[in-house]
């Protein structure tokens, strides 16, 4: 396992992080393909073994039910605490009703209570917005951050998909109030989804900001051939609006046709491929990869190792076609 800094942070993380969005419980409506926490307890376990000490749920995955066996793992494995970097994010609603979610001190505070009980631990490493909240203003948001923070319940925090000018708004209240900067952004990147490289990307990059993209490899759409689907596709609602536009259908099958080319002239899966091409941009910390097959860290690991040559890169990148973003 190869380990970087999140952004120009000291806190060193895997290059690659385990998402836990695939583990909670199916029942509560939100994920249905995910997994029981016998059948993800696996994953931890050789996530920890293949050197992974990044781990990244939501309050909102399942309910909490994320939260739950991610701690519960953890503990039981015997991990260390210190030993490994927990991320968490807060903004979706979590009940029914007034102040069930959103960026509002009053959710803030609550919530990341919340999550530390299910997680098991006293504070959380990366403390992350999960979207942007247009009826919050952002000075009320970043102060109680910061007093989560200054609290000891985070070490950090950090932000996910939004656009470039939200973020910097963010990053500029912190700086005039003299309270905690973003240092992340979990972005949407991948080979059908480069978008971020317009504004995003560049800005984390000239500002020191860790990028720890999510859906790498477009929700398994590059990970097999174009026509193959799976379960999680005909169930998945997020997902089915990100990905399959028709403007952008001839590009996608291109791109996957070239990572399904390359994959086997090298002899590796579709997976690698796609996940060495996001691990190629030096603006990228730590993909964010999920895995509910033991192949899937496998392929990912792999990828590490795996630099792809300029002509490949050439014949990823070039069937590309501007599209508008998804996924805020």
């Amino acid at each position: 396992m190869e380990y970087t800094r999140l952004g120009t942070t000291g806190l060193e993380v895997s290059r690659i992080c385990l998402g836990c969005m695939s583990y909670g419980q199916s029942d509560l409506g939100t994920h249905p393909w995910s997994l029981s926490e016998e059948e993800s307890r696996p994953f931890f376990r050789q996530a920890l073994d293949a050197g992974i000490n990044f781990f990244d749920t939501a309050n909102v995955y399942s309910l909490g039910t994320s939260e739950e066996y991610l701690g519960r793992a953890l503990r039981d494995l015997g991990v260390d605490r210190s030993e490994v970097v927990i991320a968490t994010k807060v903004c979706g609603p979590m009940r029914q009703g007034p102040n069930g979610g959103g960026l509002s001190r009053k959710a803030i505070l609550h919530e990341i209570d919340e999550s530390l009980r299910r997680l098991g631990t006293d504070y959380v490493d990366l403390y992350q917005i999960h979207r942007w909240d247009p009826r919050t203003p952002i000075e009320e948001t970043m102060e109680a951050l910061h007093d989560v923070v200054r609290a000891g319940k985070a070490r950090y925090i950090g932000a996910s998909s939004m656009w470039t000018w939200q973020f910097a708004t963010a990053q500029h209240a912190a700086d005039r109030h003299g309270w905690t900067r973003f240092v992340s952004m979990q972005d949407h990147y991948n080979l059908l989804m480069r978008e971020e490289e317009r504004e995003m990307l560049p800005y984390c990059a000239a500002s020191g900001v860790g990028v720890i993209p999510w859906s790498p490899m477009a929700r398994g759409r590059l990970t097999r051939p174009w026509d193959i689907t799976t379960e999680r596709t005909e169930t998945d609602a997020f997902g089915s609006g990100l990905y399959g536009r028709e403007s952008t259908l001839e590009s996608d099958r291109s791109i996957v046709q070239q990572v399904e080319s390359i994959a086997g002239t090298r002899g590796v899966s579709m997976a690698t491929v796609a996940l060495a091409w996001v691990l190629a941009n030096p603006a990228v910390s730590s993909p964010i990869i999920g895995a509910t097959k033991p192949h899937h860290i496998d392929d990912a690991v792999a990828a590490l190792s795996m630099t792809l040559t300029e002509d490949e890169l050439a014949s990823l990148s070039a069937p590309y076609v501007s599209r508008v973003p998804a996924g805020f």
